[in-house]
């Protein structure tokens, strides 16, 4: 039996030396295809001379000349006289491989709801779908032009030493500017409060891990937004779910018995237009909030990325225009409402900056240096401002043509919520709809929405749709919500049969 195995072992080694070896060139070919293949060039890109690849691999310039020339035979690229090789997507057609997409769901496959978030998140980049479920405001509402100018000309005058200084805490401009519109807002908030993190859900991580230990309960609104729920899960925390108002935001009976009987660490709630629901809650619900948290010596994280974006003449009062005590961690970001590319946000942490700044430290260090300056310089010269007053007045418009559709398409039976900010509508359906079946069907047409569960950590809210109207409001806009409205028709028809 020894031998048997040694035969075996030596015959395997030995059929392993006279297999042929990859020529040089062929290796150095499959390598750059297998990288087109992958993602990593895109049509046009021009790839590396025949000097830069033969010094970086080591390999004779005939070596890499036979590459190319193979290259251009199974068409991955081509040679443009006296420039250089490109790179083709002639490959394509050879073999029969297509253009990456998104993910777009089998009508008759069941989806888990935990699963849809990823699923959703993954489908909105797809520029052939309808973005009804997008958690993002339309790009084309965003300066970039004007933005990038500012961005450019930050870069070209930042001081080495900025990157230094920015550590943590992040430009004292900038934080300078955002203690000014906390005073606009009647809050007080010093600059040396404030933490610039990069967008807002990293501020409100960084809260959740400063309040918090493992196994702490955590008090969140039903619905809520579904980056809450995730933050949650992944600190090992434990939430308990707080029934929330589309008029009078969190419902503080409810939150005052729980204060009362469970052992509530602190509360992430969103009070100005929430996300999904696009309540905000009353000023003297606000200031009851603050005073009964007070009482228990509870910190509030507040997500306040929304608030900018109200569609009336006056904006909403801040909670934290009622903090007396330092207990809330208000997340604001640029994000929605400037340029979510920059991810640029803050905490105005009151008693926790410190703790704060020092859990920020020691998980991202900073925040892009350039894009806190071309930010501060936009706040600075009052574009930012210009640029809101535009923003509100698109939302609100958009808001009004979005209803007229859901009122001339949708079955009877359909409720909504009118919010005064944001860009989201909750939608209740028509019993007998179920949300994840209308988000999965609607999807295979072309048309993304964000089903109720994936807003509770029950899975809850099983007929409720999230609607975004922050995208121009069009004819295709409209058929889609008139699909929509037929899908929901056939989804009843089939529950009454």
């Amino acid at each position: 039996m020894e031998s048997t195995d040694h035969f075996c072992t030596a015959a395997g080694t030995s059929a392993a030396a006279a297999a042929p070896r990859m020529a040089l060139y062929a290796q150095l070919a499959e390598d750059i295809a297998a990288s087109i293949r992958r993602g990593a060039w895109e049509k046009g890109d021009r790839i590396p001379s025949v000097r830069q690849l033969s010094r970086e691999r080591g390999v004779s310039a005939a070596t890499v000349i036979r590459a190319h020339e193979l290259l251009e035979e199974q068409g991955y690229i081509e040679s443009v006289p006296r420039s250089g090789r490109y790179v083709s997507d002639s490959w394509r057609q050879q073999t029969g491989a297509t253009t990456r997409t998104a993910p777009t769901a089998d009508p008759l496959t069941p989806l888990d709801p935990g699963e849809i978030v990823f699923h959703l998140l993954d489908s909105i980049r797809d520029n052939k779908l309808v973005r009804f479920g997008s958690p993002f405001p339309s790009p084309e509402l965003f300066p970039l032009a004007a933005l990038g100018r500012t961005l450019g000309l930050a870069a070209q005058r930042t001081n080495p030493w900025r990157t230094v200084e920015y550590l943590a805490d992040g430009s004292l401009e900038l934080r300078q500017r955002i203690a000014q519109r906390y005073v606009h807002r009647g809050a007080n908030v010093a600059p040396d409060e404030i933490i610039i993190t990069s967008g807002a859900l990293e501020g409100l991580n960084l809260c959740l891990q400063v309040v918090t230990r493992p196994g702490d309960m955590v008090a969140i609104e039903a619905p809520t937004f579904y980056g809450c729920l995730h933050a949650i899960k992944t600190l090992g925390l434990r939430a308990l779910e707080i029934p929330t108002h589309a008029r009078d935001g969190v419902d503080l009976t409810a939150l005052a018995q729980a204060l009362a009987t469970a052992p509530i660490r602190a509360c992430w709630f969103m009070t100005t237009y929430q996300n999904p629901l696009g309540a905000c809650m009353p000023s003297a619900a606000k200031r009851n909030l603050v005073r009964l948290l007070e009482a228990h010596d509870v910190p509030l994280i507040e997500d306040n990325v929304y608030a900018e974006l109200y569609h009336g003449a006056k904006s909403p009062n801040l909670t934290k225009a009622y903090d007396r005590r330092g207990i809330v961690l208000e997340c604001g970001s640029f994000s929605k409402c400037l340029s979510p590319g920059y991810r640029v946000g803050w905490v105005a942490a009151g008693r926790y900056a410190r703790a704060v700044r020092r859990c920020k430290l020691m998980s991202s260090l900073e925040t892009n240096i350039s894009a806190q300056d071309a930010i501060a310089a936009f706040l600075r010269t009052g574009a930012y401002e210009r640029h809101l007053r535009r923003v509100r007045r698109v939302l609100a418009n958009r808001l009004a043509a979005a209803l007229k559709s859901l009122d001339r398409h949708f079955p009877a039976g359909f409720r909504v919520v009118r919010p005064e900010g944001g860009y989201f509508l909750w939608i209740e359906l028509p019993g007998s709809v179920r949300a994840v079946d209308l988000y999965r069907i609607a999807l295979s047409r072309g048309i993304c929405i964000a089903p109720g569960p994936i807003f509770s950590q029950r899975r809850e809210f099983d007929h409720f749709i999230r609607l975004n109207y922050g995208y121009p409001w069009t004819a295709v806009t409209d058929a889609a919500v008139a699909t929509l409205a037929d899908i929901m028709r056939a989804l009843m028809v089939k529950a009454a049969a």
